[in-house]
């Protein structure tokens, strides 16, 4: 027996008064509809309707389990429904974490456009950038920076990290400015340090020049593992420091920071969406990724997260 399609039958049956009625409804026979109920009295073991030859009414048990049955399905059919909305609007909760300069500087600014877009989606959103536990703590996907060996985890590639290499002018003033990469491993200069919250490691700087390639083993003198407390520390003169292009465009344009070493460039990092292996993106994150990936193709390659 098909209990639920039975329990469909009874609900009609008591409604129209009639099996033939009821049937002509569900476009069954009323052979069909008939033993569609019997069955379910039999599971049940308690008789659900009074027949007679004119008219059919639900006994006392009847009514009580009536009541129930147009409960369930109704519930049933908002369950339905609201599947068949989900299959063309993404709705629902989206948590996400990302690194707090990412949020700051590029997700919130723009988190509108989206809301806008997918007004049903509700957002909560980690600012970080230490090692998530997806399932233990339910999160959707993480922004991240640099090359994801997670075998538990997907990662969609939407961009790259660019670098530069900054100083504010009150440190210059002390320090002078360095003309080659050099002179950052001289005790002349003092470096601001990122240190990953995932990993332990200090940033390393892997600069070239065309056919040179350097690596200036630095000794910082202050670590952070935050990028906005980088940017913090290098504008109060701390240091040297290393940051994604899109953080320093404020303090660049104020006079806060000044841009060095311009004819080398600093190695990008990859930026990817990560989120599970074993679950297949759901529309919401579906949604949430191609505008991610909308988001860095629109502006400039430094619109992108620290690492």
């Amino acid at each position: 027996m098909d209990r639920l399609e039975a329990m469909r039958v009874f609900a009609s049956v008591v409604e129209a008064s009639s099996f033939t009625k009821a049937a002509a409804a569900l476009r069954i026979s009323k052979t069909s509809a008939t033993q569609l109920v019997q069955q379910l009295e039999a599971h049940l073991q308690v008789k659900l309707l009074n027949r007679t030859t004119r008219r059919v009414n639900p006994t006392a048990d009847g009514l009580t389990y009536y009541a129930h049955v147009v409960r369930v399905l109704a519930d049933i059919k908002d369950a339905e429904d609201s599947l068949a909305v989900a299959a063309t609007a993404p709705r629902g909760r989206l948590r996400v974490d990302v690194p707090s300069p990412w949020a700051r500087f590029v997700l919130l600014p723009a988190l509108p456009d989206f809301l806008a877009r997918y007004p049903d989606i509700r957002f909560d959103i980690g600012v970080s950038d230490r090692a998530v536990d997806l399932i233990g703590e339910q999160v959707d996907c993480v922004v991240r920076a640099g090359v994801i060996t997670d075998p538990s985890l997907v990662a969609r590639h939407v961009g790259k990290l660019e670098i530069g290499l900054y100083a504010a002018p009150s440190y210059l003033a002390r320090h002078g400015t360095p003309a080659h990469p050099d002179a950052l491993t001289q005790a002349a200069h003092r470096v601001v340090g990122f240190r990953s919250p995932r990993t332990g490691k200090v940033l390393e700087l892997a600069m070239h020049k065309g056919n040179e390639h350097l690596m200036p083993r630095i000794r910082p003198a202050v670590t952070l593992d935050d990028g906005n407390a980088c940017l913090a520390a290098g504008t109060a003169g701390l240091g040297l420091l290393c940051l994604p292009q899109y953080m320093t465009r404020e303090a660049l344009a104020s006079g806060a920071l000044v841009r060095l070493l311009d004819d080398w460039r600093l190695e990008p990092m990859p930026l990817s969406i990560a989120y599970r292996a074993n679950r297949h993106p759901n529309l919401k994150l579906r949604a949430f990724i191609d505008w991610v990936v909308e988001l860095v193709d629109a502006r400039d390659a430094s619109a992108v997260l620290p690492g």
